[in-house]
């Protein structure tokens, strides 16, 4: 089997000190980056990488979010919360990530599989192009962008595991219903998530 690595959203916005903190998401960042440089090109086939890259998304910016559909203002296109975190920042421009998928310019948009190359390639359409029949999924947030990727890549027919040592949840009843809806679509779960709520 061919494999490869998506690590979903993992930005400034989404770890602590941006405008949607996961809490642990800056130790996720460091863990993930650490697992990109070790596993790039042996492990791995392919690494790639997700961003949310919001213009316009609609409703999913609120005032008053109620953080599940609805969030406050976060990873606009141009601005510093948008960027890869710091921790992760270095293995994604060093060559262990292959490419960048952006999602969600005037959507919310939570799932990798919605993300396009900067060229306007979709995710799906890249990975089977390079004959890639299985992914791991890893990054933030377990219980809303790694959730929908990983049942969007299922969807798609990939063969798809979800690293949980890689992963950091907002809470801990929403990562509770996100793993039961993984594993009833046929995800395959391995170690714990961070969810430090």
């Amino acid at each position: 089997m061919r494999r490869a690595l998506i690590v979903v959203d993992v930005q400034k916005d989404f770890c602590e000190g941006g405008s949607v903190p996961v809490k642990g998401g800056a130790d996720r960042a460091r863990a993930i980056a650490d697992l990109a440089r070790r596993t790039a090109g042996n492990k791995y086939t392919h690494i790639v990488a997700t961003r949310d890259h919001h213009i316009d998304p609609g409703g999913h910016f609120s005032d008053q979010p109620d953080f599940r559909n609805s969030f406050p203002v976060h990873c606009v296109v141009g601005s510093d919360g948008s960027e890869f975190h710091p921790h992760f920042a270095p293995a994604a421009v060093s060559g262990a990530v292959d490419e960048v998928f952006y999602k969600g310019a005037r959507s919310a948009s939570k799932s990798g599989f919605e993300g396009s190359t900067a060229t306007g390639t979709p995710l799906a359409e890249w990975l089977r192009a390079r004959d890639i029949t299985g992914v791991d999924v890893v990054g933030i947030a377990t219980d809303h962008c790694v959730k929908a990727t990983a049942l969007d890549g299922a969807r798609a027919g990939f063969t798809v595991r979800v690293l949980l040592d890689y992963t950091a949840g907002v809470a801990t009843d929403t990562t509770t219903t996100a793993l039961h809806e993984l594993r009833q679509a046929g995800v395959h779960l391995t170690g714990r998530p961070v969810v430090l709520d």
